[in-house]
């Protein structure tokens, strides 16, 4: 018998955290243990950047699955027993978490993946004024990558701005659904031209359409558009990238078969995360052992992390121990 424990945390960030959307100043996130008797296997979810009401209603969902959990539901059930989403992926990684500890393999050897190097994680520079946003990238000039979070305003004069401070640094940015087509096509040229390698999200999903006729030199990389293997039949049309992210795939398992199924159609990688803990990125670190972008840089937002965390040392990410997970 496996015994299921669920705990609600809130974990303050470093600071006000912006996006085109919403801002932020906690991590709502809500923790699944399962126990063997002798293993504990963990997962972190974040069932909402903004919403802690929302967390709630997750926590209703896992107990809705508690007698079958507890009777030993596997991964693959579990896939079929809930759709993608935040729920989803805090038993699948702790189901993950759990064998790996079982088994004495890592998780990323169950997983049949190679994570024996620290990976390069990007640094997200929040939205701000041009005047804050370039007195951080300042202070972050030496990171390898930085992401930059825009809206509908001023894009242009703080790229300029962060790219003479960061002279060196490979930049993405991401709209978050914010921008119009027409800003998009206005804004391709100049951003390539300041050495900006990735747009993530401009337009809203769902209404993204257009992106179709996009012809402009920087690559477009899908995140809301993008939840599971369901999103590709249109994403493969409009986007060269997808960003994963565990909380929208539902979990690890869906994200390894969403990578692999990307893949096969020509679509790039990028792996990415919300605020949360150093329990929600390393799961997420082999979805990076096959990206060519990865931003986990979640516990480096937040005031405290989980011990024993991540280890991140200059623009890296080293793999987790053994007691932080897998």
């Amino acid at each position: 018998m496996i015994s299921l424990k669920i705990s609600k945390e809130v974990w303050a960030l470093k600071e006000s955290f912006n996006i085109s959307r919403v801002s932020m100043t906690q991590s709502y996130i809500l923790k699944v243990e399962l126990s063997d008797g002798e293993h504990t296997g963990r997962g972190e979810c974040e069932p909402h950047e903004s919403e802690p009401l929302i967390m709630d209603e997750v926590e209703q969902i896992i107990e809705g699955l508690r007698s079958k959990i507890e009777q030993g539901l596997s991964r693959a059930q579990l896939n079929t027993l809930l759709p993608a989403g935040p729920a989803r992926n805090a038993i699948d990684c702790a189901l993950w978490d759990l064998e790996a500890k079982q088994s004495g393999q890592r998780a990323w050897q169950l997983a049949g993946l190679a994570l024996d190097q620290p990976l390069e994680t990007a640094y997200t520079i929040g939205l701000g004024s041009v005047e804050s946003m370039a007195k951080k990238a300042a202070k972050y000039k030496d990171r390898a990558l930085l992401k930059i979070k825009l809206n509908h305003e001023n894009n242009l004069e703080i790229l300029q701005a962060i790219r003479a401070q960061a002279p060196d640094s490979v930049l993405i940015v991401d709209a978050n659904e914010a921008w119009t087509f027409e800003q998009l096509t206005e804004l391709s040229e100049p951003f390539a031209a300041l050495g900006v390698a990735l747009i993530e999200q401009p337009l809203p999903a769902g209404k993204d359409q257009a992106l179709a006729d996009y012809r402009g030199s920087v690559p477009l990389c899908a995140d809301e558009s993008c939840l599971d293997r369901h999103s590709l039949s249109d994403v493969k049309q409009r986007y060269s990238f997808i960003n994963i992210k565990l909380d929208k795939t539902g979990g690890l398992t869906e994200a390894l078969l969403l990578a692999n199924e990307a893949k096969a159609l020509g679509l790039r990688i990028m792996v990415g995360c919300m605020t949360g803990t150093s329990l929600a990125m390393a799961p997420a670190m082999l979805i990076g052992a096959m990206a060519e972008f990865c931003d986990l840089d979640g516990p480096l937002l937040l005031a405290e992390d989980r011990n024993p965390g991540l280890v991140y040392q200059a623009s890296n990410v080293h793999q987790p121990q053994p007691a932080t997970w897998g």
